[in-house]
This record gives structure tokens, sequence and C-alpha cells, in this order.
């Protein structure tokens, strides 16, 4: 299986000159590139094949006068950023055609160079590790590197990211066996909430850290410093810059979080069931903000991932099972209630409830059930999973890059 593995980097100032160009060569091959198939699209053209517009937007482009500056960086760099935009368009058309799970994907997008996130990715062609400690990157150096743990293997693939704050991180994919861990006769069902985190059926509960809420007053402080500030101004792009530190450390700190959490978690139990909630849409309700700032997805991306890397079974309950409503002693539905009832009476057995409590209890039962039925990753004989759940790379490498995206390993504290 393949995980990701993250590292911040620090290069120089030639370095950082050298790594702009990179992203900006990257970025205006995609946009060439798009350009022309989106006209061929409105002409009524046939769709352009990659090995055209690599032919005409690569091989020839370097020997234009206003194109020579892309014989200044990696071929590598370039070739990628095509490959990038062919699986951009592959998840838009296998949206379409509902081959893809999930949300609907858009068509790709032009890139701007004002986008405060730019990255670039490269083969093995393109990047070694050396004895030294550092990471050469074809054209641009040997870049300084803290390695916060070991790689377990030869990464197949590096993508070099800066983000919004102007910090460097290289990004490796490493093909690894999975882990499993000894069998365990424990299983948990898991409700998240925002009064606390998460509720467990053992009845234990994780407190919510609301990072975001702990650090709104110097958030708040900052955006009004920025808005005061003239646009276009030096000023102005340091306070823009402080307060993209200010939301990268809030969002640092929740994925080490949630890291934490997850891993214990997993260790903790042979299976592990979480409701599959709608976060979308109670993102555009009046607790948005809260919900954001709990970052409910991300922790159940971790729990689903790291079940696959260590022989666990983990299931997805559906959201419209009714957790809530259901007494877990003698199974009598109760009725929906208000989110203000966090202690309820069951009318049938008399049983008195923790809501939270309850709600785990009910998504455990629910969660057997499913693995009894077959819907579910099951460990087999040896212990690894009988249909192993892929772990897919950080979304967004290719395609439409997503601000505040996190990745699935290599965070300290995992």
């Amino acid at each position: 299986m393949q995980l990701r593995y993250n590292y911040r980097a620090y290069p120089d100032a030639s370095q950082c000159r050298a790594l702009a160009s990179a992203f900006g060569c990257a970025r205006v091959v995609w946009n060439d590139c798009l350009r022309d198939r989106k006209e061929a699209h409105a002409a009524g053209l046939p769709y352009v094949t990659s090995a055209e517009l690599s032919r005409l937007r690569i091989t020839q482009a370097k020997r234009t006068e206003e194109r020579a500056w892309l014989a200044d960086v990696s071929a590598v760099v370039l070739q990628q950023s095509l490959r990038d935009l062919d699986t951009a368009y592959k998840n838009f058309f296998d949206s379409l055609k509902s081959k893809r799970q999930g949300r609907k994907v858009g068509p790709p997008r032009y890139k701007s160079k004002k986008d405060t996130r730019q990255s670039i990715r490269l083969n093995t062609n393109a990047f070694s590790l050396q004895g030294d400690g550092t990471v050469y990157v074809a054209k641009v150096g040997n870049l300084k590197v803290t390695w916060s743990r070991r790689l377990p293997a030869q990464p197949t693939s590096l993508t070099v990211t800066k983000d919004s704050c102007g910090r460097y991180f290289l990004s490796f994919v490493v093909d690894t066996e999975p882990d499993i861990l000894p069998a365990l006769q424990t299983d948990a069902g898991i409700d998240l909430g925002l009064s606390a985190f998460a509720v467990l059926s053992d009845g234990r509960k994780i407190d919510s850290p609301r990072f975001l809420r702990r650090a709104e007053k110097k958030l708040k402080r900052l955006q009004r410093e920025l808005s005061r500030k003239v646009r276009g101004s030096r000023n102005r792009a340091r306070a823009r810059i402080k307060v993209a530190r200010q939301h990268a450390r809030v969002a640092d700190r929740r994925r080490d979080w949630h890291h934490k959490a997850s891993t214990q978690i997993i260790r903790d139990n042979q299976a592990v069931y979480v409701e599959d909630l709608a976060v979308s849409g109670l993102g555009r309700t009046r607790l948005a903000k809260s919900v954001h700032d709990a970052g409910w997805s991300a922790f159940v991306g971790m729990l689903e991932y790291k079940a696959a890397l260590h022989g666990r079974t983990f299931a997805k309950v559906d959201r419209a099972f009714p957790s809530s409503q259901v007494c877990s002693a003698c199974g009598f539905r109760d009725g929906p209630k208000p989110l203000h009832v966090r202690e309820w009476r069951c009318g049938a057995c008399g049983t008195v409830h923790d809501r939270d409590h309850n709600a785990a209890r009910n998504v455990l039962f629910e969660g057997r059930r499913i693995v009894a039925a077959g819907r579910a990753e099951t460990p087999n004989a040896c212990g690894a999973p009988v249909r192993r759940a892929p772990v897919p790379a950080q979304r967004g490498e290719a395609g439409n890059p997503r601000k505040g995206q996190t990745t699935q390993a290599g965070i300290p504290g995992h």
C-alpha cells in the first residue's frame, strides 16, 4: 500500500528562486495545455492527446522566444504537470459517468500565479536522497530537510510544496507493506460530536480541543491589522503572511492531535465503527465554524487508512441510521429528540441514557451487523484485509489543489 510522508525543507535564497521558477513553468504548461483542450472542445475538434500537447507545449515551446525559459527547469517537472492535467480530466470524466465515488468533480481550471500555494511533482529521475541527509532536486540543488522519521522504503515520487505562509515541504510517496498489529477482542463504536469530540461505546469521552476557538482572539487581531493595510503594499503582504501562519499553526495542531487520537483508537481496538456524517451539509449550518474546527472528515479518514495499515476492521454506519433515537438496551425506537436533550429515559424499558454514549453503542451494534453481512473490510486468517482499502495520496495533488490539505502520514507524533 502507498503512504505519504511529509518533511519540512529549508531551501536557501538561490534554491527558493529556482523553485519559484519551477512552480511558474509547471503552471504555464498546465494553463497552455488546458487552453488547447478547451479551444478544441469549443471548436468541436477531437480531444487533444497528451503526446500532441507534450510535443507542442513542451518540446517545441522551448525553441520559441516567448517560452525559451521553460528549458531552465527540469523536463520532468513539465511532463508531470501535463500528467496531472490528464489525471484531473480523468477524474472529471469518471465523475460524470458515476465511476468515481464521492462528491462530483468539476473540470480542470486555470492556475493563477497569485495562488498562495504552489507545488511541483517529480519522479525518481529528478530527485534522489543524499548520504548527508539532503535531498537532491534536479536544477534546484541539495535541499536541507528536517527528518522527523525515517522513510520505510525508497520513495517512488516527490511533491515539493510551498504553502500560503511561505513554508516548503517535501512529500514522499512510499510503497510499503501493512504493519499488522496483534489481534484484540475489543471493538469500538464512535459517536462524533461538538460538546465532546468523540464518545466511545465503552463510555470513554474524548474532549474537543477546539484549536480554532482558542486562537480566535489572536486571529481577529491579525485580520483587523490586515484589513487596514493598503492593497498591493508590502505591509499588506507581511500582514497576510502573519494571518496565514496563525491559520497554519491551528491546522498543524489539529492534525497532530487527530493523528495521536486516531492511532490510539486503532491500537486499542480490533474493529472501529463510525457514523457516516454529512459534514459538507453541517458545514452550511449555524454550527459551521465548530464543525470545521472539529475536523471530523480528516479524523475519519485517518481511522480508515490506519485500520487498513494495521489489519483492523473499519466500517461506516449509514447516516440515516437513527443512532440517537434507538434504546441500546432494548432496541425500542423512542423518536427524534432536539439537540439540547443530552439524557433521556427509554419509554419501553425505563433505562436512562446519555445521548452520546447510547448513540456510540448503537453505532457499534450496527457496525457489527454490517461486518457480519460482508459489507465492510474484514481481516482474513493471516490478519490482512481481504479487500484492502486503498490509501490515497494527498488529495488535490493532481487537478485543482485545495487550500489547507492534510497529509496521511509523516506528522510528528503520528
